[in-house]
């Protein structure tokens, strides 16, 4: 950790000493353009001095020209080729004199204003650019101090282990040195106690080594993200930066030398000569070479450095990413999710380049625009117009000049659009590669038949036992509710939290994309009877997100108090970011300490989740858009739009610095956020256990049949491409939106939202059919009309899943009516819908149906679209 800090120190050192240079390039361009400016006023100026001034004004700036040989620029070369063939001119035309006191010295007044600009503009991309070099150095810090804290805990299990082994060795030598003198219960008791104490440890053990695995593997994708950044920084972004900075630099020098050489063909025939001299020397400008030319002047400054190197914890063995059993499904979804965030951001990469490219072209060629390059027209007509004459040239240049700011502007946008996704680009590139290497080697190890006769050691999540607390847990006071059930974090905001940082982290869009509102209500009545709905992996998380917004959203009061509104959205208004952090803090310091509890634990989860936005897309203020407004409320709610952008940039204050901000748990004793969850021990129990192969072998999974609702075409080696109505045959669940199947006999992954799983009823009359011609032929009433209202989905369209459940109740009520048993969907609205379009009427009737059914006779009844059939048969 010493080495990386000093390391990063001498980064930052280095990053500065760029920045430093780059503001004396600039200045040596200034000056460059100055003195050629200086040079075309004067030769104007003494053109009627001929020779004998010629030669002084050589001399002195042959004079100047020496001291500046450190350049050695192609700009440089062609200054000094000028100066040599001035020696040997002795008399100007007056046209010439006029073009180089007028036209000549206001187009180099243009380079200097823009090389000025431009090089402003390059200036704040490339500190943009090294902030995020740096930012990415300091998360691959803070994996690092994470990862060895982690593997000091698990340092600490291994060596209680080993004690209580020690401890169980004893006592055994001691019951056996007793003998027959100690009772048999005694033995048994004593011997129980110690397997329950080995039990505990050897647990401790494995749930430490687990966050020590994952801690390490964020580690390894951190270092490996910042050695990614460092080559592009240093091998791409430098070289863009550079030419930035020179962006119609060596251009307008160009232009200004070839105008002057026209005039001088056109006056004097008599110096070819010389004039083939400087235009050589003119053709040779090359902006590439003189950029290389910088970089290897400045080699200390601008060399790439030592890759960071993987340091490993007092022995830590392990220095790849690790997909052992217990990390690898979380491994494979991270992958998945990665592959087409990569493939998203390489395509958005090459489009930016592809609108670059033209659009560098398009503000080269508006600085190409001959304005310094009149016809011998006008140069015949020069000497006769009045001071401030040719008004309508004036106003094309400054048209031409608008037009190149305004493009200049854009392409600097686009510069930067492009730095930063080509570096996200390397980064995710850095990672996939290693988790792609990892999940291979996790594959090759698991059919490996040596390996195939030895058990795992499992867990399945159990059901977190309902809770005998009857108390709301939504529309409530946060701090009663605590202070009442005796819950120092919400089992809401515990229980979803946890979810996603198990399933979700690298979901892309996680809280911003709206989760499905029906399982967002299922979830939260689950809640409210004391139940666990999220203790197992089947749940949306977008609609688990969700519910952690909607719990926030319906406190009341809200989770900051209406008294603190007021002064927190003062706080904005303080620039510094250190400042602001403090007076936030000093305010909410006044909050009851429950509360304060929740927010640490809160703020922490929304930090953690940030860290992984070149994934999940959801930077610090993306995240408080989503939540802001459910946070702080005011009691006037007609400012809530017009405060808005304070509330985000409050919020955003809130997630960055929220270790600043909120009491560490010395000074606030309770729960605190873990970046690196596991399944909570007292809801796991062992299936089987490692052992010497007489343990008991798990029963194969079993498989389900589907059906393909729509076309789908793989787009990676691990994925599989079917047709609409083809048989696919289910395996096992890869995650909440991916299956693990075959399809005609090719296994991989298939996509939860392009198939209909086949319940056992539809899957004997499916075979009974001969398996069915047609893509629908299996499918029932609510199938079908799922179908035809979704029948051709975007590529990437995020569909809900469609549940196909029984509804006892629902059925129950509509069996008496019938006076027969039926079974119906539970989607009982659009069962009614397929006999008529009162869809309004039967939504806001369902709930309410044992007691509106005379109600729902009537409106039936009146139906146009049956002619009230469904009445009547009701």
């Amino acid at each position: 950790c010493v080495c990386v800090c000093v390391w990063v120190s001498d980064l930052r050192t280095q990053l500065t000493d760029q920045i430093k240079i780059l503001d004396s390039q600039v200045d040596v361009k200034q000056q460059q353009l100055s003195d050629l400016s200086e040079f075309l006023r004067r030769r104007g100026d003494i053109e009627t001095e001929y020779a004998r001034a010629l030669d002084k004004l050589t001399e002195r700036y042959t004079h100047k020209t020496k001291k500046k040989e450190q350049w050695g620029q192609s700009v440089c070369q062609v200054w000094s080729v000028l100066l040599t063939q001035t020696r040997l001119e002795s008399r100007e035309h007056a046209v010439l004199g006029d073009t180089c006191c007028n036209t000549l010295t206001q187009t180099l007044a243009h380079s200097t204003e823009d090389t000025h600009r431009l090089h402003k503009r390059s200036k704040e991309v490339g500190i943009q650019m090294q902030d995020e070099l740096l930012k990415v150095t300091t998360e691959m810090q803070m994996a690092l101090k994470t990862y060895n804290q982690y593997h000091t805990d698990c340092l600490i299990a291994e060596g209680k282990l080993k004690e209580a082994e020690r401890l169980e060795e004893r006592h055994t030598g001691k019951s056996a040195e007793l003998g027959l003198g100690q009772s048999g219960g005694q033995r048994r008791s004593s011997v129980k106690k110690m397997e329950r104490l080995m039990e505990k440890r050897h647990g401790r053990v494995q749930e430490n080594q687990l966050k020590c695995t994952k801690a390490r593997n964020d580690y390894l994708l951190n270092l490996a993200a910042s050695n990614a950044a460092m080559n592009k920084y240093y091998l791409q972004d430098i070289s863009t930066l550079i030419d930035c900075c020179d962006l119609g630099f060596h251009l307008s020098v160009e232009r200004v030398m070839k105008c002057y050489l026209a005039s001088r063909w056109r006056i004097q025939k008599t110096e070819e000569t010389g004039l083939k001299q400087l235009e050589a020397a003119v053709t040779s400008l090359n902006q590439g070479g003189d950029r290389d030319g910088l970089l290897q002047q400045h080699d200390s400054a601008f060399c790439l450095p030592f890759k960071f190197n993987y340091h490993p914890h007092e022995g830590d063995q392990v220095c790849e990413v690790s997909a052992e059993s217990q990390v690898r499904y979380e491994l494979e979804t991270r992958f998945q999710q990665l592959q087409s965030r990569l493939a998203a951001v390489t395509l958005e990469t090459e489009e930016v380049s592809k609108t670059l490219k033209a659009t560098l072209t398009a503000l080269l060629d508006n600085m190409c625009e001959s304005d310094c390059n009149p016809s011998p027209d006008v140069l015949s007509t020069l000497t006769h117009e009045p001071p401030g004459g040719n008004t309508a040239q004036k106003l094309t240049i400054a048209k031409r000049r608008a037009n190149q700011q305004e493009t200049e502007t854009y392409y600097f946008t686009k510069v930067k659009d492009f730095l930063i996704s080509s570096s996200l680009t390397f980064k995710l590139q850095a990672k996939h590669d290693l988790l792609h290497d990892a999940i291979q080697k996790a594959e090759a190890v698991d059919s490996d038949p040596s390996r195939t006769q030895c058990a795992r050691s499992v867990r399945v999540r159990k059901s977190r036992p309902v809770s005998q607390f009857c108390h709301t847990l939504f529309t409530t006071d946060i701090v009663t509710y605590i202070q009442s059930s005796g819950q120092q974090i919400p089992v809401v905001v515990e229980s979803c939290i946890r979810f996603i940082n198990l399933h979700g982290l690298h979901h892309e869009g996680i809280f911003r994309v709206p989760g499905s509102q029906r399982e967002v209500n299922h979830i939260r009545d689950a809640f409210e009877r004391g139940e666990d709905p999220l203790s197992d992996s089947e749940c949306d998380l977008d609609s688990v997100a969700g519910v952690l917004k909607l719990y926030f959203r319906n406190l009341e009061p809200p989770l900051f108090p209406y008294d603190s509104y007021p002064q927190l959205l003062e706080c904005v208004q303080i620039e510094g970011v250190t400042e602001r952090a403090t007076q936030i803090k000093a305010i909410i310091s006044t909050f009851p300490r429950p509360l304060l509890v929740v927010m640490r634990y809160l703020f922490a989860f929304l930090n953690h989740v940030s860290q992984y936005s070149d994934e999940n897309m959801m930077q610090p203020y993306n995240l408080a858009v989503c939540f802001g407004p459910s946070l702080l409320r005011g009691l006037d709610s007609d400012d809530a739009v017009a405060r808005q952008p304070q509330i985000n940039d409050l919020v955003k204050t809130m997630i960055l610095e929220h270790d600043i901000i909120y009491p560490g748990q010395s000074e606030l004793p309770g729960p605190v956020y873990e970046k690196h969850m596991t399944l909570e021990q007292e809801y796991c129990e062992p299936i089987t256990e490692e052992g010497d192969g007489e343990t008991e072998h798990l029963p194969s999974e079993e498989e389900w049949e589907a059906v393909a609702m729509f076309d789908y075409a793989a787009r990676s080696p691990a994925e599989l491409s079917f047709k609409q109505g083809e048989l696919i045959i289910l395996q096992s669940k890869a995650s909440c939106d991916w299956w693990r199947g075959e399809v005609g006999g090719v296994k991989g992954l298939i996509p939860h939202k392009y198939i209909s799983v086949l319940d056992g009823s539809e899957r004997g009359k499916r075979e009974e059919g001969g398996g069915g011609g047609g893509s629908t032929g299996n499918l029932t009433a609510e199938d079908l009309q799922t179908e035809n209202t979704t029948r051709t989905p975007l590529p990437r369209a995020r569909t809900r899943d469609v549940q196909y459940r029984t509804a006892p109740a629902t059925s129950h009520i509509i069996a008496k009516l019938f006076r027969n048993p039926i079974t119906l969907p539970a989607n009982i609205t659009t069962w009614l819908c397929m006999f008529c379009g009162l869809m309004t009427q039967a939504t806001t009737m369902l709930p309410e149906l044992d007691e509106a059914f005379p109600v729902l006779v009537v409106v039936f009844s009146s139906c146009p679209q049956c002619d009230g059939n469904v009445g009547k048969h009701l």
